[in-house]
């Protein structure tokens, strides 16, 4: 849904991988865009939008293939500005008559490109040579150009790495501009909304606040407002939003399952104590405890946290009377990974479905739908939240209950909290607390033999997990200097009782995940 009075660009998904990048990185040249499967667009679609561009982008499939995804010949014809990435520009190529073949050799990854610095998607990159890295992955190529278009780029392999027909305002990259192994590719993109669609980047989270206060006020009136407060980032940036919107017409219930971090329960409380909202915290671990009492399943744990969760919301909810809206801190990337368009599910998410039926109210209101993490953080800022809520590490719903293997017990759930405090301390002490995107400890089930002074011991094994990501769809191990690993261990093993081993998880997403259980 275009905003009011924002620049617009429209993404049009034919199932590549890079779908939600492409968005992340258009959204970061201050340009306001969205990501719609090509199953869901038609012309008339884009004439109500009216969008400054268009970008196609990549996809699994060959475009000559009888499924092949496509899409209204009519759109080269609306006079708007299209980049075409991998399968977009091979799409493009085919249906304005070039074409497109298998390659003799196919290219993947990093790869040699030669560009034609004449053009307006280079031009302007004024430290690029002719000759820089492009992130290519594709097994058929544009073999001849449609009329009217110019091979603008080219590697050894592939003579059209770029091509372009600067009349029609049509241009088209084989490689991944979006993915940072591509040389200046945020410039190229940058490029292409300034240069050639006329955007001027209207799109900051200070515009966007000021739009979603005005939009709420509206929409809520005199009504009552109702927030599951989690303390994530999500939820603790969308109270902020709320109470600049509507302030005593929101309450906040705070559910402390009692599985949080250390500290961590007293630390949201606090930091909502100045704001005009009503806000109820539930101190519920016993009820969490007794209903987790046996259970080493992690599917069983999340399950079960998650309906008792549902019962103490509901109880409280019910003491406040009649709600009016249902506030949830959705953002976009649950909207994708719940399988909205055409992407496939990857995890169901808390804020998408699964809600409890029994508040009567007349509309769920979600303001930070269309919003990526970067952007939720951005908007935290703006809106004066503390760095302590902003700056949140990412934290799953079922908290350090499914980062302790096996059963959980209140001396696990002690010594897990104590371990994962000194990490966390000692990666802030380290500087790297904003440049690794989630780290963690993890209790695990195992014990080992070791020696403390001159006594034997057989205690737990605690794992330490960090990566870095720029989506959490896919993720690398973090490479923490040994010095740092060093000293978490040493303070680990010497300050927190019953665990004599410590160890490093160096495995990538995939195969892994991020999370253990």
């Amino acid at each position: 849904m275009r905003q009011k009075g924002h620049e617009y660009v429209l993404i049009i998904d034919f199932g590549g991988q890079y779908n939600q990048l492409i968005a992340r990185r258009v959204r970061e040249c201050s340009v306001y865009c969205e990501v719609i499967s090509y199953k869901s667009i038609t012309i008339e679609k884009i004439e109500e939008l009216a969008p400054e561009g268009i970008i196609f982008t990549g996809g699994p499939q060959s475009v000559y293939g009888d499924d092949a995804p496509t899409i209204d010949a009519k759109i080269f014809e609306m006079g708007i500005p299209v980049l075409g990435i991998c399968y977009g520009s091979q799409l493009m190529a085919h249906m304005l008559g070039g074409k497109v073949q298998t390659c003799q050799t196919s290219e993947y990854g990093k790869t040699q490109t030669y560009y034609d610095k004449s053009c307006v998607l280079f031009s302007g990159i004024t430290e690029m040579s002719d000759e820089a890295i492009s992130w290519m992955s594709h097994t058929d190529y544009i073999s001849q150009l449609p009329e009217g278009f110019s091979s603008v780029a080219h590697t050894d392999n592939c003579p059209v790495a770029a091509m372009a027909n600067y009349d029609r305002k049509l241009y088209a990259v084989q490689f991944h501009p979006e993915v940072n192994h591509t040389e200046h590719g945020l410039r190229m993109l940058d490029s292409f909304l300034k240069n050639v669609c006329g955007c001027k980047g209207d799109w900051t989270m200070g515009n966007y606040a000021q739009t979603a206060i005005k939009d709420i006020r509206e929409k809520v009136g005199d009504g009552k407002v109702l927030l599951a407060l989690s303390g994530g980032v999500d939820s603790s940036v969308l109270a902020a939003l709320l109470s600049k919107a509507v302030g005593s017409q929101l309450t906040c219930i705070f559910v402390d399952h009692g599985f949080m971090r250390k500290n961590e329960g007293d630390e949201v409380e606090d930091a909502f104590k100045d704001w005009d909202v009503n806000f109820v915290r539930v101190n519920a671990k016993d009820r969490f405890m007794a209903k987790l009492n046996g259970v080493s399943d992690p599917e069983t744990k999340r399950k079960l946290i998650g309906e008792e969760f549902i019962r103490v919301f509901e109880a409280e909810a019910k003491k406040i009377g009649k709600v009016d809206f249902l506030a949830q801190g959705t953002i976009y990337p649950d909207v994708i990974e719940s399988g909205s368009g055409d992407a496939a599910t990857i995890k169901s998410h808390h804020n998408v479905g699964g809600l409890p039926d029994y508040v009567d109210f007349k509309e769920i209101i979600e303001p930070l739908r269309m919003l990526f993490k970067d952007e939720t953080r951005k908007l935290g800022q703006e809106l004066g939240l503390s760095d302590t809520l902003v700056w949140r590490q990412p934290f799953p719903g079922p908290g350090l209950a499914i980062r302790i293997m096996g059963e959980i017990t209140d001396e696990k759930l002690t010594i897990l909290q104590d371990a994962d405090f000194i990490f966390r301390e000692e990666i802030a002490k380290a500087g790297l607390d904003r440049s690794i995107g989630q780290y963690f400890a993890v209790l695990t089930n195992n014990r080992s033999v070791g020696v403390m002074g001159d006594f034997r011991t057989y205690d737990y094994t605690l794992a330490l997990r960090a990566v870095t990501t720029t989506d959490f769809m896919t993720a690398d191990f973090a490479r923490i200097p040994y010095e740092v690993l060093e000293t978490c261990s040493s303070r680990i093993v010497n300050e927190v009782k019953n665990i004599n081993r410590v160890v490093y998880d160096v495995t990538t997403k995939p195969p892994a995940t991020i999370e253990w259980e």
